[in-house]
């Protein structure tokens, strides 16, 4: 879904030259992913979603679904995500066959019932992990459950080790149309010392045969700022990339979360400081980044991405759930959002999967958002792709951004993170690089005291 915002790129913003300063990478989950924070989504609102499902289906709300996949081959050293690197087929199977329980319990309720998907998106862990044929009994019974037919995306996450002819051949049958490759780096030695399971030679080979297969949109991930990454080795993984030609880059700067193995190797030596580059390193390395990108003819669409062909290629998942789509979310520890509450699945595969066994939905904590909650998630999450016209919002919730916001809004200007005219705001590229740090300034007031590790 391409943004209805009539807004000029993220790459337009100005360039502001501010103080350097050393901020260390310290533990914590800074990335803004949704709002409101995690940490104020209870069990005690399980019932609202319950509740939801009874209701009429809407006939103006876009539908996605999202399939959780948490096995991996190896854990990152900065992975936070729910990961099984033990499982064998059988428990596969029995994990996929919950899956599919869950989602025909959802898809049958008058909520959802007779709705086609949208957009589609397989996360994890490792998607790619699946044999092919697991992954045609999968999307075959997904398909059977919520039709794909009239899908804008099927996006599928995948890494470069796992990937092979039979594979990608088989991911390309199921229907996916945006492959994103996690490559993080073309190092070696930095891939290894992050735990990461693949090596630089499978990264050439897995895309170039995807490439031939003829998907619509091939993504690349890149980290900025790993353990033991240089600023030639980053310069270095820049002009591989640019190299490749892919559709989309999406670049992270690097994090440590709580339940991650850095983190807790770091408390066992009593570190508070993590061995990765400090925030200023990183957010130079992705400006150079962004840099390069546009001088190879590629846009900066958002504080983390850049794409060659802004008119064709799109994110249809972000964007969606950023506007407010619906999202069937199925698998172990999975986020969903259902006409304004979220909720999030039972974060052990064990909980999980008694839960399915017993006939009940395996949702851990909800939160049902209000009107306000949604005005202000729209607009902060949506301030990531560098731009937002106040026009939009009052058309849209009745509220004008300026007012609400007139004075965090004067703070960045003042503070050189941002530009503001008559008609909208538009963060400079120092803004765009800090982004999620300068979104809490934005929170309703009881949702700026949160754990950033929830």
């Amino acid at each position: 879904m391409e943004t209805t915002l009539d807004s000029p790129p993220a790459s337009a913003a100005t360039e502001v030259t501010s103080p350097k300063k050393v901020e260390q990478t310290e533990v914590g989950n800074y990335f803004v992913s949704n709002y409101p924070p995690f940490s104020f989504w209870k069990p005690d609102q399980v019932h609202v979603v319950e509740d939801v499902l009874q209701r009429p289906a809407p006939a103006d709300i876009p539908l996605g679904v999202y399939f959780h996949i948490p096995f991996c081959r190896k854990r990152c050293h900065f992975c936070y995500f729910k990961v099984y690197t033990d499982k064998n087929a059988g428990e596969i199977k029995a994990y996929i066959d919950a899956g599919m329980r869950e989602m025909e319990s959802l898809a049958s309720q008058l909520y959802l019932k007779g709705r086609k998907a949208h957009f589609v998106y397989f996360g994890g862990g490792t998607p790619s992990y699946l044999s092919v044929p697991q992954l045609k009994d999968l999307t075959n019974r997904m398909k059977d459950l919520v039709p794909w037919d009239e899908a804008e995306e099927v996006a599928f996450e995948a890494e470069p080790g796992t990937l092979n002819e039979t594979k990608l051949t088989g991911i390309r049958e199921v229907g996916v149309t945006r492959l994103s490759l996690g490559v993080e780096n073309f190092d070696d030695h930095i891939l290894e010392t992050n735990g990461r399971a693949h090596r630089s030679g499978e990264i050439g080979k897995a895309y170039n045969f995807a490439r031939s297969l003829g998907f619509e949109h091939i993504n690349i991930d890149l980290i900025a700022g790993m353990m033991n990454e240089t600023e030639a080795n980053w310069k270095v993984c820049v002009a591989k990339a640019i190299e490749m030609q892919p559709d989309a880059v999406t670049i992270y700067q690097m994090e440590v979360p709580y339940n991650t193995t850095m983190y807790r190797q770091m408390k066992e030596e009593g570190k508070v400081t993590a061995p990765v580059a400090d925030w200023q390193t990183k957010r130079d390395w992705v400006s150079y980044a962004f840099d390069e990108f546009q001088k190879a003819g590629y846009t900066v669409t958002s504080a983390y991405t850049v794409v060659k062909d802004p008119k064709r290629i799109k994110f249809v998942y972000r964007d969606a759930l950023w506007e407010g789509a619906d999202l069937l979310s199925c698998g172990v520890a999975s986020f969903g959002h259902l006409s304004g509450v979220h909720y999030q699945n039972q974060a052990d595969v064990g909980p999980y999967m008694q839960a399915v066994d017993a006939g009940n939905l395996p949702i851990f904590r909800a939160y049902e958002t209000t009107a306000d909650d949604r005005f202000v998630r729209e607009f902060i999450l949506k301030l990531k792709l560098g731009r937002s016209e106040y026009g939009y919002y009052v058309a849209k919730f009745g509220e004008d951004p300026k007012q609400r916001f007139g004075p965090q809004l004067e703070r960045l200007a003042q503070e050189g993170f941002a530009t503001l005219d008559a008609e909208g705001v538009t963060l400079t590229r120092d803004g765009l690089l800090q982004v999620d740090r300068l979104l809490h300034d934005f929170f309703l007031p009881q949702h700026r005291q949160f754990e950033r590790y929830t």
